[in-house]
């Protein structure tokens, strides 16, 4: 058996960085030369609040949809590896989640084969065959794959922040407590042989960080932004018969395309995320008739183009579409009110009257949403019997460009990113990078 020394500190304990390691300790690489720091909290710890910090990242507290290999969906996975290698690599992401979810049975797959004939007036419909694993089911899921990860010998550091990286010296500084009333104790530093960095959303500022004082090579991705949308399942009926998680798609023009993104059906509730201290939305989906509630929720994303400093732009309009800490809600139908999340709790959200904010805010890129809302609309007949919550957004950094053979940095060969930090944009993707990045280090 071949005997590993190197030490690999794998920063982000998401998607990307679990299955990282998970595909290093199944193939022998020793847990004890593993270390994983992530700002968040273990399984067992970490309160519904915390959507976008700890074990499992942002898809432990997500609607659990593993969209299978689509070029139509998440990060460019195949432009690194190649059509039948990543393939591979879904397949494999999928069976791990299978081997930790505590009821695999209860996994569904739904495999849209065809565009329906209703929608071609006004949309495309992406064909992208997912699994739904179900809400309920993850936070159990990652306890079990917490508990494993652990039992081979995975040293976790919780609660830490990442204040810089020095990849000349191989060293990560980290902050330990900023409350502890000894200030030269705040920080604390871990050496590595192989990097593995892996961070969330929560992490775009040490990666632009990084980028401009190491200057690494990168090229700029489009702004995703849009809003979630609700709504009675029963008008969207007849989509969901074909394609469970829909996705609908538009491209008015060169500079702007649009799509509805992560659908809910039947057990749908609208969740919030806090990135930077602002709010957005997304949406849970959920397994069992005791959450049921026959709604139907949506984001409906923009992907915009040739916008200078893409992150800052966006970083921007969602800071002003907070109020006093809480997001924006808009219904035509003024019995219609905004709903509550899965744990019961209110929404925080200011009502609008009417969508002249949501107009100031977005400028012209506004008039795509509502024209994108007034097509459905000619196809599902919903009226005025829906809500949107704004905003709702994929902080998206540079994408870093990378070896195709690992994912490793150009310029520092024992740096790999993954997940997030290489756009990946969903579980499937961060799943394949992360097992990837772990194949090349065995």
């Amino acid at each position: 058996m071949k005997k590993y020394t190197d030490k690999i500190v794998i920063i982000g304990a998401g998607v990307a960085g679990i299955n990282a390691a998970t595909k290093l300790v199944d193939n022998g690489y020793p847990g004890e030369l593993i270390t994983i720091i992530d700002k968040g909290k273990d399984p067992y710890q970490r309160p519904h609040s915390e959507v976008m910090l700890g074990f499992a990242g942002a898809g432990l507290f997500s609607d659990g949809k593993y969209c299978y290999l689509s070029n139509a969906v998440g990060g460019h996975l195949t432009k690194y590896c190649g059509e039948e290698k990543a393939q591979e690599l879904v397949d494999e992401g999928m069976e791990i989640l299978k081997r930790f979810h505590p009821d695999p049975s209860k996994i569904m797959y739904s495999a849209p084969t065809e565009q329906p004939n209703f929608i071609k007036p006004y949309f495309n419909l992406r064909l992208a065959p997912t699994y739904h694993i179900g809400t309920n089911y993850l936070h159990d899921m990652g306890k079990k794959w917490f508990d494993w990860l652990e039992e081979k010998g995975i040293n976790f550091i919780w609660e830490t922040e990442i204040n810089d990286i020095n990849f000349e010296e191989q060293s990560i500084e980290y902050k330990i407590n900023l409350n502890l009333p000894f200030p030269n104790k705040s920080y604390g530093y871990e050496f590595y042989d192989k990097l593995i960095y892996c961070t969330g959303k929560s992490g775009i500022d040490l990666t632009q960080k990084l980028i401009e004082t190491h200057k690494l090579e990168f090229e700029s991705k489009p702004i995703q932004i849009g809003v979630r949308m609700e709504l009675p399942q029963k008008y969207v009926d007849n989509l969901v018969d074909i394609a469970y998680d829909f996705k609908l798609y538009q491209k008015p023009n060169d500079e702007v395309s649009l799509r509805t993104f992560c659908t809910n059906n039947f057990c749908a509730y609208v969740a919030e995320e806090v990135t930077y201290n602002m709010k957005s939305f997304n949406g849970h989906s959920f397994k069992d008739e005791d959450y049921r509630n026959d709604m139907t929720n949506f984001g409906i994303i923009m992907e915009i183009k040739g916008i200078d400093n893409p992150f800052e732009w966006s970083k921007n309009v969602v800071e002003k579409c907070q109020i006093d800490g809480k997001g924006l809600y808009y219904s035509p139908n003024k019995t219609r009110k905004p709903s509550q999340t899965s744990e019961k709790n209110e929404l925080n959200v200011v009502e609008l009257d009417n969508l002249d904010l949501f107009k100031d805010i977005y400028g012209k890129y506004a008039e795509y949403i509502i024209n994108f809302i007034n097509d459905m609309d000619k196809i599902f007949k919903f009226g005025n019997d829906f809500g949107i919550y704004i905003p709702e957004v994929k902080h998206l950094s540079e994408e870093v460009l990378v070896n195709y053979q690992n994912l490793s940095l150009n310029q520092y060969p024992n740096v790999y990113f993954g997940g997030d930090s290489l756009s990946a944009r969903g579980i499937a993707v961060s799943a394949a990078q992360g097992l990837y990045i772990g194949s090349s280090l065995l």
